[in-house]
């Protein structure tokens, strides 16, 4: 008789929204000119039709089309779940989105606008490698919509940038960059630290470098050795944590000596130019994912489900063609959702309002209250009435901080 299975189920916390979180929609292209070593990204070369690297900075006018009409019927399959929601941004990510001509970037633009409701003022942001600049291109981006640049810059060493397997040099990504402040207001510099072989000083030179640009955004990450990459097999000598420790803070301070707000655990921007779409996931928004490999965050009334596409380019060009875009589809556990939450909002470094966990979760902030009282006797949050938020404590071992929050069993 399953009636004791049952009664457990009944004290189990189910999500309840009364209204639905900001949706973003997440572009995947899922192509580069080379992987590069430590990325473990959905990005795959380019290869010739014998296997060889083509070492070409622009994709197939086949290819793009074929892929622009599978990002469509992707769109259209999603349409039923998302229905008279409004979109507040648009990030195209890869792999390397900059591939793409302004043509096949026009045509998906132009289909997603006839789809989708889009936020007046919507952010659309755009990733690009400084090895695929072009003035003319970058200029037709910017008047196809694109309204922020994401530039991968990593370094402005050029032996780190050998180091790193990156397609440009030193002199591609300062002209990159100055390409990008002709076309563009909103623009992102990526760097990185903790290179194999780095020194503080090196590290220090790369963000006085990216300041002298004076970009809106920086974002400075630590360089992660993550499984399943070339780095992780062969694992380059990087500086150990203490040194990393120096750069992190290095990094921290200049940049806010620079007038960047450090609002994010690695991100940085003048006021009002902190990225809309990021901070929607990490404010645990929705977000609607088209593209190989592409993931999606969907509320609904009663669940929260996530999605993923095919990961690779062909099975998503075979499968979408057929009409099943994606790959797997599960309601997120009430369970597991405060520790999801939690993951986002506690790298912000000013915390999140309390009334905020209801909105986005659909429980109740009691449901944490257990491991709220254990972070703050860990010195590991702040709070009060209307507002939660970490440490500097809690921001240098987020990872013990989260663990906190991570469901039994």
């Amino acid at each position: 008789m399953p009636a004791i299975h049952t009664s457990a189920r009944l004290f189990r916390p189910e999500v309840s929204f009364s209204a639905l979180p900001p949706l973003s929609l997440y572009v995947h292209i899922p192509w580069c000119v080379r992987k590069c070593p430590y990325c473990d990204f959905n990005s795959h070369e380019m290869r010739k039709p014998d296997g060889s690297a083509t070492q070409v900075h622009a994709l197939e006018p086949e290819l793009e089309t074929q892929y622009g009409e599978a990002l469509m019927v992707d769109l259209e399959h999603a349409l039923p779940q998302i229905w008279g929601r409004r979109v507040s941004s648009v990030f195209f990510g890869g792999g390397t989105p900059s591939l793409l001509s302004p043509a096949a970037l026009d045509r998906i633009l132009s289909g997603i606008r006839a789809r989708v409701p889009l936020d007046p003022g919507a952010e659309v942001t755009l990733e690009a490698n400084p090895g695929t600049f072009e003035a003319e291109k970058f200029a037709q981006f910017r008047a196809l919509g694109i309204n922020r640049l994401s530039i991968g810059i990593q370094s402005f060493n050029p032996q780190h940038l050998h180091a790193l397997g990156r397609i440009h040099d030193d002199v591609q990504a300062r002209r990159a960059v100055e390409i990008a402040r002709d076309n563009f207001e909103n623009i992102n510099l990526d760097l990185m630290y903790a290179l194999p072989g780095q020194t503080l000083l090196e590290a220090e030179a790369d963000i006085c470098a990216a300041v002298d640009f004076a970009p809106a955004h920086i974002s400075a990450y630590h360089l992660t050795i993550e499984p399943n990459t070339y780095f992780a097999r062969f694992p380059p000598a990087v500086p150990d944590d203490d040194l990393a420790l120096e750069m992190q803070e290095m990094v921290e301070r200049t940049l806010c000596e620079s007038g960047y707000l450090h609002y994010e655990t690695s991100a940085f921007a003048h006021p009002e130019y902190r990225c809309r779409h990021n901070l929607n996931y990490w404010l645990f928004g929705d977000y609607l994912g088209v593209g190989a490999g592409a993931h999606s965050k969907l509320s609904f009334a009663d669940r929260i489900v996530r999605q993923m596409r095919w990961k690779n380019p062909r099975d998503y060009l075979a499968n979408a063609a057929a009409g099943r875009p994606v790959q797997t589809d599960e309601v997120v556990s009430a369970q597991d959702v405060p520790f999801e939450f939690m993951m986002n909002a506690l790298r912000l470094i000013e915390g999140f309002d309390t009334s905020l966990f209801a909105e986005r979760t659909g429980l109740p902030l009691t449901t944490v209250l257990r491991a709220l009282d254990q972070a703050e006797e860990d010195g590991l949050i702040v709070r009060d009435h209307a507002k939660i938020a970490p440490t500097p404590r809690g921001q240098r071992f987020l990872n013990d901080l989260l663990q906190i929050f991570m469901p039994d069993g």
